[in-house]
Parts: C-alpha cells; sequence; structure tokens
C-alpha cells in the first residue's frame, strides 16, 4: 500500500510538471506549481524529512505562488493596456529543456555519488542537545550550532526588503503598495474570510512546537506572511504605509532582539550568541516569537512590492 502511494505521489509530481513547463496560460501554470509545492511537501513527508516538508508547504505553496501570482496580475495589466505578449520559439523550448534536463542529470550524479553510509555529525549534535534545552535538532542547528548564520540570513531579508523600498519614486515614498485585485473574484474573498484565524493558529502552534518538535520560525512566518496577502489581495485590509513607524519596529524587532541576546553572551555565558544554561531555552524560543513577526511582515512586504500609491495626505 505504502509502495503504491509513494508511486501515485511521484506520477503526480512528474505529470505536475510537465504541466508547469508546457502550458501556454501563466495563470494556469502558476496555480499548478503550488500544487506541485504541496505535493513536494507530502514527498518530503514520506521521506522523513518534516521540517523540510514544512518548509516547501509554506514557501512552494504559499508565499512563492503569492509573489507569482502577483507578478502574472502585473504582466496582464501590461498586456491589457496594449503591450505585445511575447511567445517563446521552438529553439527557446529546446535550449531550456536541455538546459533542465542537465541540470536534473547532474544533480542525479551527485546524489549517487554520496558515500554510503553518509558522513554525519548528527551523533555530537545529539550529544551536545540537552545544553539546550531543545528537543528539535533542527531549531538546535539554526539557534544554537550555527546561530551566526541564522542571524545574517534574517538580516539579508531585511535588506531585500529595504532593495525593494528603494525602487519606489521618490514622490510615492511613503505610500503603500498597491496590491489589491480590480476585481477579487469571489472564491478569493470567501478563502481571505475563512482560512486567516487557521493559518494564525496553525502559525502559532508552529512557533510554540518548534523547539521540540518539527516547525519554527521561517515556517510560521510564511504562513502567517500568505494569510496577511490573502487579505490584502482580497481588499479586505488595505497594505500598510511603508512610513509606518510600528511597521519598522516589528521588522527590525527580530534581528534587534536576535543581536542583543548575542552580546549579552558575552556578559554571560562567554561569547558571542552563548546561551545560559539555564535559559537557553527561554532565549532561543523568544527569539523564534519576535523573528515570526519579522519573517511575516518582511516576506508580504516583499510580494507586495515598492509603494505604488501616493500617501494619504
Amino acid at each position: 500500500m505504502n509502495l503504491l502511494l509513494d508511486l501515485a505521489l511521484v506520477a503526480w509530481l512528474i505529470v505536475l510538471a510537465i504541466h508547469v513547463a508546457r502550458t501556454g496560460d501563466d495563470r494556469n501554470a502558476i496555480i499548478a506549481f503550488i500544487a506541485f509545492g504541496l505535493l513536494l511537501g507530502l514527498a518530503w513527508t514520506r521521506l522523513g524529512a518534516i521540517d523540510v516538508a514544512l518548509t516547501e508547504a509554506a514557501i512552494g505553496g504559499g508565499i512563492t505562488g503569492l509573489l507569482l501570482l502577483r507578478a502574472e496580475a502585473h504582466l496582464r495589466r501590461g498586456r491589457q493596456a496594449g503591450s505585445a505578449r511575447r511567445r517563446s520559439n521552438a529553439a527557446t523550448t529546446i535550449v531550456a529543456a536541455l538546459a533542465s534536463a542537465a541540470v536534473a542529470l547532474g544533480l542525479g550524479v551527485a546524489v549517487l555519488a554520496f558515500p554510503s553510509p553518509a558522513p554525519t555529525l548528527a551523533p555530537p549534535a545529539l550529544t551536545a542537545i540537552d545544553a539546550t534545552g531543545l528537543g528539535n535538532p533542527v531549531t538546535a542547528v539554526l539557534l544554537a550550532y550555527r546561530a551566526l548564520d541564522t542571524l545574517l540570513e534574517k538580516v539579508v531579508v531585511l535588506l531585500a526588503l529595504l532593495g525593494v523600498w528603494a525602487l519606489t519614486p521618490d514622490h510615492l515614498w511613503g505610500g503603500a503598495p498597491a496590491l489589491k485585485e480590480a476585481n477579487p473574484p469571489q472564491p478569493l474573498l470567501y478563502l481571505a474570510r475563512t482560512l486567516p484565524p487557521f493559518g494564525v493558529l496553525i502559525a502559532v502552534y508552529m512557533v510554540w512546537v518548534g523547539a521540540d518538535a518539527p516547525g519554527g520560525t521561517f515556517q510560521a512566518g510564511s504562513i502567517l506572511a500568505a494569510m496577511w496577502l490573502l487579505v490584502m489581495l482580497a481588499g479586505l485590509s488595505p497594505a500598510p504605509e511603508t512610513r509606518s513607524r510600528l511597521l519598522r519596529l516589528l521588522l527590525v524587532g527580530g534581528p534587534a532582539l536576535f543581536f542583543a541576546i548575542g552580546f549579552l553572551g558575552f556578559a554571560v555565558a562567554g561569547g558571542f550568541l552563548a546561551y545560559p544554561e539555564p535559559l537557553a531555552k527561554a532565549l532561543i524560543v523568544g527569539i523564534e516569537a519576535a523573528l515570526t513577526i519579522a519573517i511575516a511582515l518582511a516576506l508580504g512586504l516583499l510580494v507586495a512590492g515598492p509603494s505604488s500609491r501616493a500617501p494619504a495626505p
């Protein structure tokens, strides 16, 4: 039975991948891509990589899909305004197919070349995990063993948002992105009214259990961002103005708390981002909660784009 399920899952993934590559309708391709991301999350679950599955579902099935839908709507408005639709010729299609096949072949060779059993640092990592107070080794790796990398990743997300805001024309700076669909369809309105409470509940649960079970900051932040974007796209809530002080404080609050606790480590634990054992778990959970809000806001605003309407008087 499990073998049949796995074969059906692989078959659906292949069919969806071919459909995304071959369909000529942009929105149709994006919807199929979102479905592909959700099924890929299920495939990671079957492989026992729950944290990767949650991330794939949140990013591949959520944020990336909304970003592509936003881009497609922008391009559609441009075509309606009179710009010609560019069509790919046969040569371009063949080159893209060959390039994709070469990448797939290279990845396959790389995976098959791995030594068996693969070298791993899992045993020493699990031996030291008690000092962090955490039960989830993935969280321990991200916020204890390689906390500096995680901190810099969050700073990069914030810098990316600043880059997007920098694209705003001077006379529109301080305004808000025009994210609302011109005529939101009824299914979108229905989803925007019913899904967010469940999404927020799931995100809170992911942060709460992330210290000891699969879940955590980025997955929870991605889900919150997807719910927020859904509400804004349906026109039920306006996009925030980029000059809002509260918005800016929440955006920098997560990384700022991470830095503060990191420097506190010099005084109480002998090094940057070193946690005192009795307080390690509490500090890590606090960092995760603050980062979840910052990530949700940053991802949502990255999709929303630069300000495109004048600030309110």
